[in-house]
């Protein structure tokens, strides 16, 4: 017996042994117990079949709340209530949630954009292709422009674009430039203690953020903690923002 007959003989009674305790545990052993009882009750009634073989199991949903990513339900939240205050003729989001755009697009027109792009179909909606290192807008053209928990990304790889050390500084540039005056810049980002998490993202301090837009003004800024539980806060102490580990700086900035 070859050592590569050998290995696969092992990894295939690890397997062996991983299925039969997971079929022992007691979630197993009740979601067998529940199956039996739902056949039992819906004997007489077969209104949809219903096969073991075609079981699919889902044995970690009985929570006593139902959970949530904190970032993305309420900078997306945030986000949406801004446009609407805002109430653009057009919304231009650039690479952000498609959550965002697609339901933003039922009360705004959203043209929305993604270094790799997305086959969105929705009325009120227009997806296409575009490097936010190098936008394709002239500039001071975009009234209304978004682009959340996007830039600490820029330049790691993570999703196929080159390695740039200064990629998320690049792209400020771009979203500065492009954005016209009196414009509005919904911009979102993890706040923290700033460092890179490579090659996932990078975490910025509250000081570093408002300095990369100098040029525009702060009008209001939202934070969602390392503590889900405390919700978004609105108008967070910049020493708040810095405290957290992994926190989430919502900024809306206005162009001059």
């Amino acid at each position: 017996m070859t050592g590569r007959m050998r290995d696969q003989l092992r990894r295939s009674a690890i397997a062996r042994a991983a299925r039969d305790l997971f079929r022992r545990s007691p979630r197993w052993l009740e979601f067998r117990r529940e199956f039996v009882e739902f056949e039992r009750l819906a004997k007489g009634n077969p209104r949809l079949p219903m096969r073991w073989r075609e079981r699919y199991p889902c044995l970690d949903d009985r929570t006593k709340t139902t959970p949530f990513d904190a970032h993305y339900v309420y900078h997306t939240a945030w986000a949406a209530r801004c446009v609407a205050a805002i109430r653009p003729a057009c919304h231009v989001d650039i690479s952000s949630s498609l959550y965002f755009c697609s339901l933003v697009s039922a009360f705004v027109p959203v043209k929305f954009y993604d270094y790799r792009p997305a086959a969105l179909r929705l009325s009120g909606l227009v997806s296409a292709q575009a490097d936010l290192t190098c936008l394709p807008f002239a500039s001071a053209s975009v009234a209304s422009l978004s682009c959340m928990h996007v830039v600490e990304h820029v330049g790691l790889g993570r999703y196929g674009d080159p390695i740039d050390p200064d990629g998320d500084l690049k792209a400020i540039v771009e979203l500065g430039r492009v954005l016209a005056p009196g414009g509005a810049l919904l911009f979102v980002v993890p706040v923290g203690q700033p460092k890179i998490a490579f090659n996932a993202h990078r975490i910025y301090a509250y000081r570093q953020v408002c300095g990369y837009f100098s040029a525009l003004r702060l009008r209001r800024f939202a934070l969602i903690t390392d503590d889900p539980s405390k919700g978004l806060i609105e108008n967070a102490a910049e020493s708040l923002a810095d405290a957290q580990g992994y926190g989430c700086g919502c900024f809306w900035f206005e162009k001059p």
